[in-house]
Parts: C-alpha cells; structure tokens; sequence
C-alpha cells in the first residue's frame, strides 16, 4: 500500500500516475486528498475520466476512475489494476461520490 511505482501500487497512486501521464494534470496522492478535487458529480452523470470514490469494507476510502456503463478501472489489492462495475451486488452499495477533474465532455 501507499506505492506509485511497477512494484506497487494502490488505488490513489494509480489515479494519480494515470492523471499525470495521461491527462498533466497533477492530483494528490490520497484519496482523502482527492476527493476534495474538483467538481461533485451525480453517479447519473458520471462520464469517462470521473474519479469514482467508495468505502468498502476493507478499506477507509478507495478511489477508481469511471470508463463507461458502470464501469470503471482501479486498483485492486487482490487483482492489481483491474476493471470493475459499479453494481448493487458489491461497487454499487459502497459508492460515496465522484468528482469530475477534466472539463465537461
């Protein structure tokens, strides 16, 4: 937990890797520090590039970034980076906000 690097990475470091390499945008290394970034969005509203946060069980907060119909791309303690849906069967119950960093599409 807490890497940035090939050797190890958590889900608040991917996001910030993939937002600095993809998009130059430079994001804090927390979850607790990125959810307060940018602007809040309505899950109904979510659109590719989101930051997509949730409290699951396992962990104090976990952060991913949405793709498309309920999908989203994060990194997972168990599988690495690894796509998921945000579904009432597990995603879903534990979702808690998003926020949208990148300019409306």
């Amino acid at each position: 937990m807490g890497g940035t690097g090939r050797k190890g990475l958590d889900c608040s470091g991917f996001v910030k890797v993939v937002y600095r390499n993809v998009f130059d945008i430079e994001l804090p290394r927390t979850t607790k520090e990125q959810v307060k970034r940018g602007k809040p969005v309505r899950i109904q509203e979510l659109q590719s590039g989101d930051l997509v946060f949730f409290r699951p069980p396992e962990y104090a907060r976990h952060v991913g970034i949405y793709l498309s119909q309920s999908k989203f791309v994060h990194a997972s303690k168990k599988k690495g980076v690894t796509e998921s849906r945000i579904d009432p069967s597990y995603w879903g119950r534990y979702y808690w906000t998003a926020r949208r960093i990148l300019p409306d599409t």
